[in-house]
């Protein structure tokens, strides 16, 4: 059950990327990408048992720790309830720590832990040095493991519309959308893709996206007929929509009731 509850925190925060993304380019990646490789993790350690597969997943939480970790200036002296204590006074600094301890766990350990350590050094060699961090992210997702592959072509998606190359991140956002892999949602992808074009202002492309987004989601039915809770993304596409085209998000299908009679 704990671990559904990771996976599902994890998969929450990764569609809400987007919003996050939005102006603030590549210094967005570390801590959203921390959070869902911790559904990872929660899926690999059934896997693998023994006492060596246990030192490998600790040695890979404690570089999720650092990726996720506070970055502040001034640190507040009270620390919250559960919270590590971990902060760094500047992205390239916490970066720096991650691409060190990452290194660590890839000279140690074998698949799947080497992999995604090399995700997470690649991902913050983007501060630390931004030109390896593109090689590497590249190398990464041209094969190997399929769900870090997957992660490292959002990755260095994020990084080409950031760098303002809108034709290259828009073809790593369509890849993903087409492959549908679990790592990165089908609607967190398109969500970017929407995005890309409405800077190169394409908006009738992006409407075009934004609206099968919402309007799958809203006639989406279950196993039972029952209208399917929306997600993060669906609702986040609809608002975009209503920004972006106000006639077009008249055309959405009615939102789903929510069933008031469920059972206590």
């Amino acid at each position: 059950m704990r671990r559904d509850k990771v996976r599902e925190k994890a998969l929450e925060q990764f569609e809400r990327v987007g919003d996050r993304l939005e102006g603030r380019g590549r210094t967005i990646l570390y801590s959203v990408v921390a959070l869902v490789s911790l559904a990872v993790l929660a899926g690999i350690y059934s896997w693998w048992s023994g006492r060596k597969a246990q030192e490998a997943t600790r040695a890979l939480s404690r570089v999720i720790e650092i990726a996720d970790a506070t970055v502040s200036a001034s640190p507040a002296p009270a620390v919250a309830p559960g919270a590590t204590g971990l902060t760094f006074t500047t992205e390239k600094e916490r970066a720096e720590r991650v691409v060190a301890e990452a290194q660590k766990v890839e000279n140690k350990y074998g698949d799947p832990y080497k992999s995604l350590a090399r995700y997470f050094r690649a991902a913050n060699l983007l501060t630390v040095d931004r030109d390896k961090g593109l090689g590497e992210l590249q190398a990464l997702a041209g094969g190997g493991e399929a769900e870090v592959a997957a992660r490292a072509k959002f990755a260095l998606g994020q990084a080409r519309e950031a760098d303002g190359q809108y034709d290259a991140a828009a073809a790593l956002y369509a890849e993903l959308a087409r492959g549908q892999s679990p790592a990165v949602p089908v609607d967190t992808a398109n969500l970017r893709l929407a995005s890309v074009y409405e800077k190169q202002g394409k908006k009738s492309e992006a409407a075009d996206i934004l609206f099968q987004i919402a309007k799958t989601a809203r006639e989406a039915k279950g196993k039972d007929g029952k209208p399917v809770a929306q997600s993060a993304a669906a609702r986040e596409a609809a608002q975009k929509l209503e920004r972006l085209d106000s006639a077009r998000h008249a055309q959405l299908p009615a939102e789903p009731v929510p069933d008031r009679n469920l059972p206590f």
